[in-house]
């Protein structure tokens, strides 16, 4: 590209953003600006210039109610059957025919505007899951006649031979064919300890190669691998309606039709059945219209739903819609991942034995000397362990990483081995201290030894602690009556240790993405409203099936981008806190609807009875739209 182009580009890109954000925010934009006119008419109604004054709120109904009058025609044509926004512009016409341009324009605002912040939080919550697209590998280096080409990971086959080198993606589920490794699977199965793999050990796409450079043979295709099934599952999944979801849509079509049968049964039985007269007749049809238009059904709901939300967001809870905060009332049960969510996300040394006889401070030093080379996390682990100690330690003299074991080295002229059992003799490193390594396997830590040329010296015990809330976050869900199960990639043995000591009810072990998913659909049948709590791409397809997600804000931006409710600054507690709030504007949205319905229902037998006119039928309908607002903005001191 020329730079002439590359200038004219950047100069396009601001301008370009511009009307991106002008398309994103138009709805919302053209009900403020109908709000605007409104009060312009009304302003110049007060001062009788009543052309200019028709003319302001004919602007008002047009830009106004274009957005939501274009979706109603095009979904009564789709669906074959009139819907609420249809209802809205009828009411607002029947209002204008009648004289009352105001009170048409205004029901034209109110629903303008609660669509387009529909709209908004929806778009919120279904955001591209780019990020989870830029992790995935695009090119890899296949091994073709003995020499390595880079090429598109579409190319890759079953059966070709790749090569990973240390720090890369790998680019294809697939087996070692040859060399040793330490590769981090966090991606895939939310492990933060790193697994060890050698020849005929199974890899999988997206995860990092860490330490040595191994070749892969490709066992699935690119749009097969477990990466892309991640992708898949959080998609199709974010697709699906909820139940509440088809039933408001039902709910719809049946109010809208009762509404204009009534209103078009209103227009000629009353002038053959009542005597009434064509004019009075008309009049009572278009108040009708007017006093049973949903607008108070609609400010029923959606103030109350905003203040939550507003409340929420005030104490660190993110709530991407209204439709997951009205789910948590019915919440019966919690799924947990355990990395990063329940625990610290970071192993910690938890227990050193050493040898008696050996001076502790002399071992440590030693074996923070080793580590001190090393980039994995249990070296990490144990070098802030030896800088909490105040232990002081030099580089090695010498230094051997034997991969998948553990390392070599040299300090100050001894030799030491630091690394699994099987590194330093299985059967002494079990019987050592009396066997106490296996009572810290028991307990769900991991252990690495450490040997000198007079045999075992130490065992040094890491785990990945619980945070501090969790168990507080635990005790208060079970106090609101929420079952709680954690799903996690480790084995039973550890699941069962953090289980017991984080208060959770059940556990399921040995978990990947795809476990997650058919897990929590089996929670779903058994309690069905069941949450999902996850900060790990991992997480991700568990967190759109669960049916809400809860992300942890310090967690990957496709959990952020896929759950549904974000805990912004990781507090755990703020779950319980949120199913309470969430109970309360359930109770105020019952309120709500039961008050509006009485009134409109009341509205309508005084019409019937002829002992209501159009302006008092204008107040009590709007008057009750004012009050259920005013209920639901209570939400907001809470």
């Amino acid at each position: 590209m020329s730079a002439q182009a590359k200038a004219l580009q950047a100069k396009q890109q601001p301008e370009s953003r511009w009307i991106d954000s002008i398309k994103v925010h138009a709805e919302l934009i053209a009900a403020i600006l109908s709000g605007v006119l409104i009060l312009a008419g009304w302003l110049l109604d007060k001062n009788s210039i009543h052309s200019a004054a028709v003319v302001s709120y004919l602007l008002a109904f047009i830009i106004g109610g274009f957005a939501k009058a274009k979706e109603g025609i095009e979904e009564t044509i789709a669906d074959k059957e009139l819907n609420v926004e249809m209802l809205m512009i009828f009411a607002a016409v029947g209002s204008a025919i009648i004289g009352y341009w105001t009170e048409g324009a205004i029901l034209i605002f109110i629903f303008a505007l609660s669509g387009a912040l529909e709209t908004y939080t929806m778009n919120k919550s279904q955001k591209e899951i780019s990020s989870l697209m830029e992790i995935q590998p695009e090119e890899a280096w296949l091994i073709r006649d003995g020499a390595e080409e880079k090429v598109h990971v579409s190319e890759l086959a079953v059966g070709d031979l790749i090569l990973v080198k240390p720090g890369e993606r790998i680019p294809a589920d697939g087996v070692i064919f040859k060399g040793q490794t330490t590769i981090d699977e966090a991606a895939i199965t939310g492990e933060s300890i790193p697994v060890s793999k050698q020849k005929d050990g199974e890899v999988f796409a997206g995860t990092v190669n860490i330490t040595g450079s191994v070749y892969v043979e490709v066992t699935k295709p690119a749009s097969d691998t477990l990466f892309q099934k991640i992708i898949n599952l959080v998609q199709s999944a974010q697709s699906e309606k909820s139940p509440s979801q088809l039933f408001i849509e039902k709910f719809e079509g049946t109010y809208v039709k009762v509404v204009l049968i009534t209103v078009g049964l209103m227009m000629f039985i009353p002038h053959f059945a009542l005597g009434w007269s064509w004019t009075e007749t008309f009049y009572r049809a278009m108040v009708l219209l007017v006093v049973a238009s949903p607008c108070a059904l609609v400010a029923s709901i959606m103030p109350a739903t905003l203040s939550a939300i507003s409340n929420g967001a005030r104490h660190g809870i993110l709530f991407k819609g209204g439709m997951h905060l009205e789910n948590l009332s019915n919440l019966k049960a919690i799924a947990f991942d355990k990395t990063g969510t329940l625990t610290k996300g970071k192993p910690e040394v938890t227990d050193m034995i050493v040898r008696e006889g050996l001076p502790e401070q002399e071992l440590l030093a030693a074996v923070a000397s080793i580590e001190s080379q090393s980039n994995h996390p249990l070296a990490q682990a144990v070098l802030r362990f030896a800088q909490k100690q105040n232990v002081s330690y030099s580089a090695p003299d010498q230094l051997e990483d034997v991969a998948g074991w553990g390392v070599k080295g040299v300090v100050n002229g001894k030799q030491w081995k630091v690394g699994k059992a099987d590194f330093v003799g299985r059967e002494a490193a079990f019987a050592f201290s009396g066997g106490k390594a296996s009572e810290l396997a028991a307990s769900g830590k991991t252990t690495v030894f450490v040997e000198d040329e007079h045999g075992v010296a130490a065992v040094i015990a890491l785990k990945d602690l619980i945070r501090e809330d969790t168990k507080q976050a635990l005790d208060l869900l079970h106090q609101e009556g929420i079952y709680t199960i954690m799903l996690t990639g480790d084995n039973e043995t550890t699941a069962r240790a953090i289980a017991k000591e984080a208060h959770l009810d059940t556990f399921i072990a040995e978990c990947l993405p795809e476990h997650k998913v058919d897990q929590l659909k089996k929670l779903i049948k058994e309690h069905e409203t069941v949450a999902m709590v996850g900060d790990g791409i991992n997480d991700a397809p568990a967190l759109a099936t669960a049916s809400i997600g809860i992300a942890m804000g310090e967690g990957s931006d496709v959990a952020l981008e896929t759950a549904d409710i974000v805990l912004m600054k990781n507090d755990l507690p703020k779950i319980a806190e949120a199913i309470r709030l969430s109970k309360k504007m359930r109770r105020i949205v019952k309120q709500n609807v039961v008050f509006s319905i009485a009134v409109i229902m009341l509205l309508i037998i005084s019409n019937f009875f002829q002992v209501l006119d159009l302006p008092f039928g204008v107040i009590g309908h709007e008057g009750s739209t004012i009050l259920v607002i005013l209920n639901g903005l209570r939400l907001l001191r809470s």
